[in-house]
């Protein structure tokens, strides 16, 4: 315990770092409070107080972190920083950056989707947070080395990097590992020469002329980081709470009953247009040998078929109707379209003309 005491004093208090060390210490004391809150309001314990909800009201707890973030930043104008003011103002600055942030996706949306799949991004910028706040309070010394004349500028040299190294790697769109190496330089570096995300803007802006490359991260996608994400999703359900996945009060909610219909309308108008044009292909089947019954070769009118002997059982006048048939059943099968052609729905053919033939027109001489 006194070799603690004396760090503290050595490290924080002699360093002029204690207001930012109690901004940290109520930066997390305050998320995990609220945490620990809205969990104990979702499960309806009893003992518990709930919601502030005055005339049926339901105030956010962000309201009551901009109230702490005010009380703080005008705090420490207005005592000019002084000691033990700059302390206590530091510490309320703390409490209110956790209240906020914890309410960060309900900024970002404009909408309530804290127990929502979006809500997951106010546990992300804690984080960031945290560590942003903590990589301040150690300064320029990570891993826990100790600046001299002599490693100063490669001190300085490293941190350059390992930003550099940083930012590369949130641009692939690995957030944790780039978070984290704020203070583990390696694992930033490691970041940045391996592949990217498919889905990050380093891929769309990297990858989009390389196919190769594409395909290799998409096969390491399927098979690293969907266990990174199980692991990620687990220690976020241990943290804050797993999510409501479609929430009934929320309008995702009815955006996703809304694409779900239109799916299953598309898919059965699909279907009764399908059926329509197999429909349709048998009756034009049937039309088809009906004629060929009804005017065998060689009898039609003295109009003979290209190609045969006459009527319309000639070579070619079988291949059109085969040509024909087959198309039809092509669009069947693809299902391009949504409207079919039926036959003319009109008086019947005259007996001893047969359907495909174009009627001959007199000519009139003047």
């Amino acid at each position: 315990m006194t070799t603690l005491l004396d760090g503290y004093r050595e490290h924080i208090v002699a360093a002029h770092k204690q207001p930012l060390f109690l901004l940290l210490v109520g930066f997390i004391t305050s998320f995990v409070f609220i945490r620990f809150s809205v969990r104990m309001i979702r499960a309806q314990v009893r003992w518990w107080p709930g919601n502030v909800t005055p005339g049926g009201l339901h105030i956010h707890h962000m309201v009551f972190g901009l109230g702490f973030l005010l009380v703080g930043g005008i705090g420490v104008f207005a005592t000019y920083g002084g000691h033990p003011w700059i302390d206590v103002f530091g510490l309320l600055f703390g409490i209110g950056c956790g209240l906020v942030l914890d309410e960060f996706a309900l900024i970002l949306h404009l909408d309530d989707v804290y127990w929502g799949e979006q809500g997951r991004k106010s546990v992300d910028a804690v984080i960031f947070g945290i560590l942003f706040t903590g990589l301040l309070l150690v300064g320029y010394v990570p891993l826990g080395a100790e600046p001299t004349g002599e490693t100063r500028w490669g001190l300085v040299t490293i941190i350059s990097v390992n930003a550099l190294a940083m930012v590369v790697t949130l641009l692939k769109g690995k957030v944790w590992t780039g978070l984290l190496g704020i203070m583990v330089p390696g694992l930033s570096w490691v970041g940045a020469v391996r592949l990217a995300r498919p889905s990050s803007p380093w891929a769309r802006w990297r990858y989009a002329a390389s196919p190769r490359l594409r395909a290799r991260a998409l096969r390491r996608e399927r098979r690293l980081h969907r266990r990174a994400d199980r692991a990620r999703t687990w220690l976020f359900d241990l943290i804050a709470g797993a999510p409501d996945k479609v929430p009934a009060h929320h309008p995702a909610a009815h955006r996703v009953a809304e694409r779900m219909a239109a799916r299953a309308t598309a898919h059965l108008d699909a279907h009764a247009a399908r059926a329509l044009a197999r429909r349709s292909a048998r009756l034009a089947d049937r039309r088809s040998a009906a004629g060929t019954a009804e005017h065998p070769s060689g009898s039609h009118r003295g109009v003979v078929a290209a190609g045969g002997p006459g009527g319309y059982d000639g070579p070619a006048d079988r291949a059109g109707r085969h040509g024909r048939s087959q198309q039809r059943r092509r669009v069947v099968r693809a299902g391009r379209s949504r409207t079919y052609a039926v036959g003319p729905a009109g008086p019947a053919p005259r007996e001893g003309r047969h359907r495909w033939l174009r009627p001959r027109t007199r000519r009139m001489s003047r």
